[in-house]
């Protein structure tokens, strides 16, 4: 029953945290299922958490009873008999309070694991998002320089005709084998990053080499929803670092409350149970009990008391500078991150407006070779102009939302 419910638990953080992409984008919503699903770092920091709530029931629990038994040897005569053994039972109890404060400290604390555990979450779909976006945009380069080297087979045999003809020299029809060379090169070089590319993202999701990822023609080219100074916020107080920072700070509190108290006398209740053997006085046989048995320990060594109450305020203090100075970075992050989207944003408008204008030029380019055998080397110029062009809009696309990814990312999505 209680693995059923760890399961039941674990399936649905998974639900809730990939379910917004499920119907926008299908196949990066079913990825990031199966990453949060097989994931083994992500598997590792859930059983983290799983394992700090066991600890929980432990600190708030009593100290063990001890019993003793003890054997008179020379048994000791008394009006009522010789005493022969003795069964002792007695129980500790923590200063008030003592065992309140550890089990808060406890509840903190597996508090600020699961914030790790949500931390790795959110890390892996930015990763998985991130590693998606490059490998549509490698796909994507592949395509297009499969585009542009039957492009240029297409002017090559126009070339062709005109050496043929006695109309164009055959250098063109060389420089054409020279571009096209090159670019089937590149295409070598861009299939082997694929696979590299493919490998990553299919050990992000745990999967087999034969896992088939699929790209969309082209990608969205969705928005980021919020202002900058929303996001800012958002930040700050939804990040997973800042949020696991703080409920440890909150377990450091109770510690230190702890340690106080155990700087106060623990309590001790027993019994005593002892068996009287047979006398001379005819009493034999009657057992006797002493009850109650009451004692304390008496913390002498203050130092030591004082020493782990200087400890906690210590952790304390650099706890809280370490989540100043996380506070700190992220904001420096997400500036950069922001400037990179800006720029992502700039860079589509551009190339799509370059994109068209280096075809509209191509294309009347190739009209003037075609019919006055002129401004050959433009169009292998105006060529390169469009494979360029071409591979840096798809390329600022997926920037832009790789940069959108790391966004949510940084608060905590």
């Amino acid at each position: 029953m209680k693995l059923n419910k760890l399961i039941y638990f674990y399936a649905l953080l998974i639900f809730m945290s990939f379910t917004q992409f499920v119907d926008a984008q299908e196949d990066l919503g079913r990825y990031l299922q199966i990453a949060a699903e097989n994931n083994p770092e992500l598997q590792v920091k859930f059983n983290e958490y799983m394992a700090a709530l066991e600890v929980i029931p432990q600190a708030k629990a009593l100290p063990d009873p001890q019993i003793a038994f003890a054997y008179f040897v020379s048994p000791v005569e008394t009006r009522m008999g010789p005493q022969q053994f003795k069964i002792s039972a007695s129980q500790f109890f923590p200063w008030f309070g003592t065992l309140g404060a550890k089990n808060d400290a406890a509840i903190e604390l597996a508090k600020s694991e699961y914030e790790v555990f949500e931390e790795t979450k959110s890390r892996l779909f930015k990763d998985v998002k991130a590693d998606y976006y490059n490998l549509y945009f490698s796909q994507k380069s592949i395509d297009i320089t499969l585009e542009n080297i039957e492009l240029l087979q297409s002017i090559q045999k126009m070339a062709t005709i005109k050496v043929e003809a006695g109309l164009a020299s055959m250098v063109d029809e060389y420089r054409v084998q020279i571009e096209i060379n090159e670019l089937e090169n590149q295409l070598a070089n861009l299939k082997d990053k694929q696979w590299a590319l493919e490998t990553s993202f299919r050990n992000l999701l745990n999967a087999n080499n034969d896992f088939v990822i699929n790209f969309p023609e082209n990608l969205w080219r969705t928005d980021f929803p919020l202002t900058k100074q929303a996001a800012l916020d958002s930040i700050q107080s939804k990040n997973h670092q800042l949020l696991q920072l703080e409920f440890k700070q909150a377990a450091l509190a109770f510690k230190k409350k702890a340690a106080k108290l155990e700087g106060r006398p623990d309590l001790k209740i027993g019994l005593d149970y002892i068996f009287i053997g047979e006398g001379e006085n005819n009493l034999s046989g009657k057992d006797a009990f002493v009850f109650p048995t009451v004692g304390i320990t008496i913390p002498l060594y203050r130092n030591k008391y004082k020493a782990m109450v200087q400890e906690v305020a210590y952790q304390e203090l650099a706890n809280e500078k370490k989540k100043e100075s996380k506070s700190n970075t992220l904001e420096t992050l997400f500036e950069n991150t922001w400037k990179d989207y800006l720029d992502a944003d700039r860079r589509i408008n551009l190339n799509k407006n370059q994109v068209d204008l280096a075809r509209k030029s191509l294309k009347i380019l190739e009209t003037e070779y075609a019919t006055a055998n002129k401004n050959f080397e433009e169009i292998l110029r105006m060529e390169r102009k469009v494979l360029q062009y071409h591979l840096a809009l798809e390329k600022a696309v997926a920037d832009k939302q790789a940069v959108i990814a790391f966004i949510y990312y940084l608060m905590g999505k």
